[in-house]
C-alpha cells in the first residue's frame, strides 16, 4: 500500500488520481498496490486499486478525528502493515516510541 504525501484534490476520481498516480508519481497505476490519498481536511481519505478487470474507488470519512497525514511535498511512501494499522488508528505513522526493527548481525 502506498499513500500520496501532501494534499490530494478529493474532487478527483478514478481517472484523475491514476493520472496523479502515473503522471506525478512515476508509477503503475495498474499495478495490484492501493494507493491512498488525503484532502486538507485530514478526515476523509480516497484509495484506488487495480483489481485486473477494472478499478475500485474507496473513500472513508472519519465521523470524529483526523488522519495523521505526512505534509511535507508530493510523494508516495510504502507503508509496512504495523505504519497502516497506526494510520488507520489516527497516529502518526513515525511512531517515536515505537521498537524499530534491529539490523541483522548486529550482536552484543
Amino acid at each position: 500500500m502506498y499513500i500520496v504525501t501532501g494534499y490530494s484534490d478529493l474532487r478527483k476520481g478514478i481517472d484523475g488520481l491514476a493520472t496523479i498516480i502515473q503522471g506525478q508519481l512515476n508509477l503503475d497505476p495498474f499495478s495490484k498496490s492501493l494507493f491512498l490519498f488525503c484532502g486538507r481536511r485530514c478526515d476523509r481519505i480516497k484509495g484506488l486499486l487495480w483489481e485486473g478487470d477494472g478499478y475500485l474507488l474507496l473513500y472513508k470519512r472519519l465521523d470524529n478525528g483526523r488522519f495523521q497525514w505526512p505534509r511535507n511535498e508530493t510523494e508516495a511512501r510504502l507503508l509496512t502493515a504495523q505504519q497502516t494499522r497506526w494510520l488507520l488508528e489516527g497516529l502518526s505513522i513515525e511512531q517515536s516510541k515505537a521498537i524499530k526493527a534491529g539490523k541483522p548481525g548486529a550482536i552484543y
